[in-house]
């Protein structure tokens, strides 16, 4: 809907479908230049940081969970670790294999969410998935199944697929024996084929240029593509610089939000620069720990090797993908090795002698980081003596992306400006394309799109 006044014109969408949550744009242009991209998230503060300060320290995980319905494990998982760390408590073998296997059930389901349902209609010229199935309905079907294999592993080990209620600090109310993991493993052999089919089809979408001028962050770990544990490791823009990390209880030293005031979410820099994490964060820092499959299927979607980031510097880095279009190529390869990862960890399962450690409150901070599917998901709790919690800090990956997305949106409308392309049908179709690149769970972060845009009368 378009309103015309003397002096300005405003446009205004009722919603920007396909994102999770509620966000409106504004757009102010001056004498042709995109003066202002602003995200205004208008939906309610939801104050989780607030209604943990004085729960046990048992709570954190089950409760943050509900954070989102889409991503619960992140949650759950940044909690345990943070708790854990804050009491001392490691865990590891078995009970931390089963987590990654969790956690793999996560990135399978909402991977192939945003691809199948959110993501491709874009490439492919229609205005959401019930359009797109009736051109395309078999891959339609394929990302359901894909989602639905990704549903199951969160369900068996979860107890449910949404907002898993088997997940403790320690491990799991209750392990599974090997029999019940077969299922799961026959589902996921026929996941492979529909992961590596989905690989192929999203390779051949036509990815406009762009380029995320931006610092890139996401967990490093040792030998393994980091899922639910790492050290965050930073990929500067700036190619004479060199790769950086630092440890997860610095994370907040580096980390800085601040409000802004068009929205109810936080706004993060790292070390006072825009930051990017998720996707083409992960594969830029530790896609060269992809599994050999996984590999093969980047290099068949034309995705360039991933650097090797060990004393990396300058024209050593290689190649890094920062074109936030071809994030759907980077998704598809990751729903592919999550796939076989899950398949990895349950053919090596072997059922602990004890379903979870005793954690044991004590006084203390603690941190725990993870990779959502959106990107690095960060906790930290500080306990009373008796394992109260009296402050928490929750650091989304969406509230890290923001000032990002703001910026691709001025550049990229800037550039269709530039070439005379400026009807507002087409500004508004450009915008909710470059949002919906970053898969943001605006919810999660504080979530429609009403698009602004006010001109200035004679300035084009």
């Amino acid at each position: 809907m378009s309103a015309h006044t003397s002096r300005s014109r405003v446009l205004r969408i009722p919603a920007l479908t396909r994102v999770e949550g509620e966000t409106a744009l504004h757009l102010r242009i001056d004498d042709g230049t995109v003066s202002e991209a602003r995200l205004d998230i208008y939906e309610p503060p939801r104050f989780f940081e607030a209604f943990l300060r004085g729960r046990a320290h048992t709570e954190p995980p089950d409760l943050t969970s509900r954070i989102c319905g889409i991503c619960p494990v992140a949650y759950q998982m940044s909690a345990c670790r943070a708790i854990e760390d804050a009491c001392g408590i490691v865990v590891d073998g078995q009970l931390a294999a089963l987590r990654r296997l969790l956690y793999c059930g996560e990135w399978i389901e909402s991977q192939t969410l945003h691809i199948h349902m959110l993501h491709a209609p874009d490439f492919l010229g229609h205005d959401d998935v019930i359009g797109m199935s009736r051109t395309h309905l078999t891959h339609v079907e394929r990302g359901l199944r894909l989602k639905q294999s990704g549903n199951a592993i969160v369900e068996t080990l979860g107890g449910r697929a949404i907002h898993p209620v088997n997940v403790c600090l320690g491990g799991f109310h209750r392990v599974p024996a090997r029999a019940e993991l077969r299922p799961l493993a026959e589902r996921l052999r026929a996941a492979l084929d529909d992961a590596w089919d989905t690989v192929r089809w999203v390779a051949g979408f036509d990815f406009p240029d762009a380029e995320c001028n931006a610092d890139l962050l996401a967990l490093a770990e040792v030998g393994t593509y980091a899922i639910e544990s790492g050290v965050p490791t930073v990929l500067p823009h700036d190619r004479t610089l060199p790769v950086r990390s630092f440890p997860v209880a610095e994370f907040s030293r580096h980390v800085v939000e601040e409000q802004v005031p068009h929205s109810t979410a936080l706004h993060s820099r790292l070390d006072g620069r825009p930051h990017l994490t998720g996707s083409l964060a992960r594969y830029a820092v530790s896609g060269h720990l992809l599994s050999p499959t996984a590999l093969e299927a980047a290099r068949e979607a034309g995705l360039s090797d991933p650097p090797l980031l060990a004393g990396a510097a300058g024209s050593e880095r290689g190649e890094v993908c920062r074109n936030p279009y071809r994030s759907i190529l980077v998704r598809a390869v990751e729903v592919l090795y999550a796939v076989e990862e899950a398949l990895r960890i349950i053919d090596a399962y072997e059922p602990p002698a004890l379903s979870h450690l005793e954690v044991p409150a004590r006084a203390g901070a603690g941190h725990g980081a993870t990779e959502a599917p959106r990107g690095l998901l960060h906790h930290r709790y500080a306990l009373d003596v008796e394992g109260r919690v009296v402050d928490a800090s929750i650091i989304p990956p969406t509230a890290q992306n923001q000032g990002v997305i703001e910026d691709d949106l001025r550049r990229l409308v800037q550039g269709s400006l530039d070439r005379g392309e400026a009807p507002e049908a087409e500004l508004t179709r450009l915008c909710e394309r470059a949002v919906r690149n970053h898969d943001p769970c605006i919810s999660c972060s504080a979530h429609f799109l009403e698009l602004d845009i006010e001109r200035i009368p004679g300035t084009g």
